[in-house]
């Protein structure tokens, strides 16, 4: 019988410990404040923001909003986050992705200091990842370690394939792995004979970004799946990247779609606050 991974109890519990320790801060004046700034109005985006301002709230973190709308120009944005960057009273600084077309991601992340990147994405950060030094760690790779540990799935000395290769999930993924004593395999979409790598995971993380596409012809027999995917079919129902009904009987342990990742990531976000303060 597999075991659901339930990432909302587990979220809960980081949420109630960060919540003690905020108060522990505030006695000692340390206090937390989080700039969040979104362009445009995608709804993705505002569902998210939403989210974050409500685990702010409940962790004990001043979250301070900024909503700039679609036409803002870039210069404007790179300098509302100089002007945060500045600002003793904001220890952290999250702009919502994806930005809007006409906008550099990359330069805008760049633009945010690298002591308040809590995102975890700027280079600063990345590298420091890359080379095991303390930092800010990118959240969603960061909640599945922790989804996984207090879940008591053994990491070290176990084949982990991580399916995509993107900036936020897949490459820092890799590298929180390794520092977990994994061996880890990363496939994409040009790898080749996939399912037969697929198969030879113990623990399988997938981010791919397409609907359901991850079967139990994808998983060996046992294994550990983190379905790290959320898509939205027709009726606009959430769908992960991994057939769940199918799938789930060939693991040990699964994540669902929604309640698995997601609100792991945001209990990394307010962790990377409050190490912020500190």
């Amino acid at each position: 019988m597999y075991k659901i991974i339930d990432g909302k109890k587990i979220s809960q519990e980081i949420k109630d410990e960060l919540k003690k320790e905020v108060s522990v801060l505030a006695k000692s004046g340390k206090k937390a404040a989080l700039a969040v700034i979104q362009a445009g109005d995608n709804p993705a985006s505002s569902t998210y923001v939403r989210n974050k301002q409500r685990a702010c709230e409940y962790v004990g973190i001043e979250s301070v909003s900024y909503h700039l709308s679609e036409e803002t120009n870039q210069e404007e944005l790179v300098r509302l986050i100089k002007d945060l960057n500045a600002r003793d009273d904001i220890q952290g600084i999250l702009v919502q992705l994806p930005l809007p077309e006409h906008m550099d991601e990359d330069e805008i992340i760049r633009t945010i200091s690298p002591e308040k990147d809590v995102d975890g994405f700027h280079p600063v950060s990345v590298g420091k990842m890359v080379i095991g030094q303390p930092g800010f760690l990118p959240c969603t790779p960061a909640g599945i370690i922790e989804l996984l540990k207090r879940s008591g799935v053994e990491i070290a000395g176990k084949h982990c394939v991580v399916l995509g290769r993107s900036n936020i999930v897949g490459k820092p993924m890799l590298h929180l792995l390794l520092q977990e004593d994994a061996t880890v395999t990363v496939a994409h979409s040009k790898t080749k004979n996939l399912k037969e790598i697929t198969k030879q995971a113990d623990i399988l993380i997938v981010a791919i970004g397409k609907a359901e596409f991850i079967d139990a012809s994808y998983i060996k027999e046992g294994a550990v799946v983190i379905d790290v995917g959320i898509n939205r079919d027709e009726n606009n129902k959430l769908k992960g990247d991994v057939k769940f009904d199918e799938a789930a009987p060939k693991t040990s342990a699964i994540t669902p779609v929604p309640g698995g990742v997601g609100p792991m990531t945001i209990a990394m976000l307010m962790r990377n606050c409050i190490s912020a303060i500190r």
